[in-house]
Formats: structure tokens, sequence, C-alpha cells
């Protein structure tokens, strides 16, 4: 047996057919669509439509909500730092921030900066610097000999705009 001469079982792949190829093919002039209207045509989408009934979609209750204002927090886990200073991935010495748990590896996205909470097993004695930290989570870390300092993470929007000399606060009351 040769690389060359290997081939699929026979019916295991089936060829497209070339519609509208003449009366011979058997799907020839108008291609299997039928005469005329509007799904003959090209380009039409009607899915979902269900001929005039109410479409299913439309038919079931809506649930929940998308909170716009929602925090998004890059939520980690005490049991997970611990992990990472006894493997030696994340320095003992100095502030535990946002930056350095992503660097290690443990913080996944979290635009609005990084949230600690208790889970897991905690002895190591570091000092945090988060955007948020839960009442059980600050408890293991202040027994565990560090500290922990709750920083306010500024969004994107009003960093460039005090950049650029202005607030939000003052751009509403110009416009006001």
């Amino acid at each position: 047996m040769k690389l060359n001469d290997i081939t699929d079982n026979k019916g295991a792949r089936k060829s497209r057919v070339r519609v509208g190829r003449g009366i011979g093919s058997g799907v020839g002039k108008t291609a299997g669509r039928g005469q005329k209207g509007q799904k003959s045509r090209e380009g039409v989408s009607i899915a979902g439509f269900e001929g005039g009934q109410m479409p299913l979609h439309m038919r079931l209750p809506k649930r929940g909500f998308n909170n716009i204002f929602a925090k998004d927090y890059a939520e980690v886990n005490l049991g997970a730092i611990q992990k990472l200073v006894d493997a030696g991935a994340l320095a003992t010495d100095g502030v535990i921030d946002h930056a350095a748990l992503k660097a290690a590896g443990v913080a996944r996205g979290g635009k609005d900066g990084v949230r600690v909470l208790a889970k897991g097993e905690y002895s190591a004695k570091l000092n945090f610097k988060v955007a948020g930290v839960s009442g059980a989570a600050k408890a293991a870390i202040e027994a565990a000999g560090g500290s922990v300092n709750v920083i306010e993470v500024v969004p994107a929007a009003e960093k460039a705009a005090a950049k650029k000399g202005k607030t939000l606060a003052a751009k509403k009351a110009a416009r006001g």
C-alpha cells in the first residue's frame, strides 16, 4: 500500500449537484426552485417567517436583562494566589495589583479591575491593591498578616476626558 493509493470508501463523499445546467440534468431551467415568487429569487431570506403566524421567537416570553452599568471585574480566588506563591510564579515582595496578577496568568479580562474572593486555603503575607475584595477574603488576608488597599478604577472614557482637561461632570454641566 502506498500513500497515493489511499482513497475514501465508495459513497463516502458525495459531489454537489450543479443546478441550472440543462433539462438532461433534472435540475435545469428553474434549478429546483419552482416557478416565480419570492423564494425563487436570489438573495431572499425569510428564516423564521411562519406564513403570517406569530413566529416562535416572538411567542416565547422574554427573560432577564443585561445591566449596562455592571462592573466587569476579573475575579481571583485566594487559593489560586496561594498556589502561585507556592510555585514561585508570584513575587511576595511589593504590592499585588491587577498587572501582577495578569502577568501571573490568573486575572483574565476585568476592564474594571480585580476582585479578590475567599475560596481556597490562604497563608501568604501579601499586600494587595485591588478594585474589590469580599469580606471573607479581607479577613483571611489580614489574618495572614497582609493588607488590602481598595482602589477606585477610573473608566477609559473618564481617563480620555481627563486627558483633555475636562471631567465628565464638567461636560454635562456645559451641556446642561
